[in-house]
């Protein structure tokens, strides 16, 4: 991206203040485009508008360089985000946020885990575009009102209305609880081992009654046109599934989006990424991205923070 480019000083050697302030904060501003629009491709491509933003701004002039950056990349999401709306509502099939491969360090920090998981990202998607981008300011990287309100263009008064609605919306939406990485490592373990030996019994005993099972192929790949419910459906789907093929399906835990998951193979090839949804020790959601668009970022680490 432009953004990387070597913007020396005529001294040679020193990168000038605006490439220094954008690089110390990318990861931020992507992170903040990413919860704002669930795709990495769209998150990117508002990080090269906020830098062509940037670049055209009086450094010097600006006294809270992080905000200034925060608020230009939140405008450029919003633009997108209206546009991916009406995008999304001829998608082929179910829609689901684009997996990343994260590091360890962001399954430790539990604020920043729960902020990128599939679950919360999938009840972000009920959200208004406004909505949206005020509860991932306050409630997400703990921006304040009249910050967020030069970020929306409302007044912060009417600011703390939609995240008063927004908050109240999530919660009733998200998961009941946030469980441990090693939780969610075992309640996964137990599922792979019953996925490879396509264990009906072993299924069902990892799975809550009321899990649901979301699948992502974008009309590129076939998936499952809507979202399945019901332990019993979920499993006999999946151990049917794989009875009437005879491939060869490995599976490899993985970090996606902070939290544990599973890359399936089939004959060696990346069939799709496993993200699940753990609660009470059993799985409550499976969420499962076959679209090969999305998965472009599974190969290596996406660098994500909330500071």
């Amino acid at each position: 991206m432009n953004e990387r480019r070597d913007a020396t000083t005529a001294g040679g050697g020193r990168t000038d203040p605006a490439t220094e302030a954008f690089l110390a904060h990318r990861n931020l501003l992507f992170t903040v485009a990413y919860e704002m629009l669930g795709s990495a491709a769209d998150a990117e491509d508002a990080l090269q508008e906020t830098w062509l933003r940037w670049v055209k701004v009086d450094v010097g002039q600006v006294h809270d360089q992080r905000a200034y950056l925060v608020r230009i990349v939140t405008r450029r999401s919003l633009d997108r985000l209206r546009t991916m709306k009406r995008r999304r509502e001829v998608y082929v099939g179910p829609w689901l946020p684009e997996p990343l491969l994260t590091a360890p360090d962001v399954a430790e920090d539990v604020e920043l885990a729960e902020s990128v998981s599939m679950a919360l990202m999938l009840v972000l998607e009920t959200l208004s575009p406004t909505e949206r981008a005020v509860f991932v300011l306050r409630e997400v990287f703990d921006v304040g009102y009249e910050e967020i309100a030069a970020a929306v263009g409302k007044t912060p008064a009417t600011v703390r209305q939609i995240a008063h609605r927004a908050r109240r919306h999530v919660d009733a939406r998200r998961p009941r609880e946030v469980v441990s990485p090693s939780q969610a490592r075992e309640a996964l373990e137990s599922f792979r081992r019953a996925l490879e030996t396509r264990d009906l019994q072993g299924l069902l005993d990892v799975l809550a009654p009321e899990v649901v099972l979301v699948s992502d192929g974008g009309g590129v790949k076939q998936a499952v046109p809507r979202p399945i419910t019901g332990a019993d459906t979920v499993a006999n789907m999946i151990v049917g599934g794989l009875g009437r093929t005879r491939l060869a399906l490995t599976s490899e835990p993985t970090l996606i989006n902070g939290s544990p998951a599973l890359v399936l193979r089939v004959d060696g090839e990346i069939d799709g990424v496993l993200a699940v949804q753990v609660e009470d020790a059993r799985i409550t959601g499976l969420y499962y991205v076959r679209n090969p668009q999305k998965l472009t970022r599974i190969a290596s680490a996406t660098s994500l923070t909330l500071r």
